[in-house]
């Protein structure tokens, strides 16, 4: 896994399903979200360089309205977080139609909250 990322990762606000769309069975929930991959956090691991159709229920936004949108991903890594009972997974999409990538970017736009910390007040 590089430490430089290509894009900077956006945390997203609202709780977001994803499911092995094969099995369709809950994997996780998504931690951060970009148009090349996500982070998901679910309560199992998953093996590294596995390959998944992943079925993210994404919420409605400006392109599309609540529907599964189906990605095959790769299992980047998958970490185990410190002192908690969750794994961290790190997704890579391996295809995203022009459709889908229009519809992430809104959501991105729409739900992201910012990572910066509140300016303090000058007493």
């Amino acid at each position: 896994m590089s430490r430089l990322r290509m894009e900077r990762r956006r945390k997203v606000l609202n709780f977001t399903p994803v499911y092995d769309q094969g099995e369709d069975v809950l994997l996780g929930y998504l931690g951060d979200l970009t148009l090349r991959g996500a982070l998901m956090i679910s309560e199992t691991p998953i093996p590294a360089d596995q390959t998944l159709t992943l079925g993210i229920e994404f919420r409605k936004s400006a392109v599309k309205p609540v529907k599964r949108t189906v990605i095959p991903a790769r299992v980047a890594w998958c970490k185990h977080e410190d002192h908690r009972t969750y794994f961290n997974t790190g997704l890579e999409f391996l295809e995203l139609s022009e459709k889908d990538q229009k519809a992430i970017a809104s959501i991105l736009k729409k739900y992201e909250f910012s990572r910066k910390m509140p300016e303090k007040k000058a007493n």
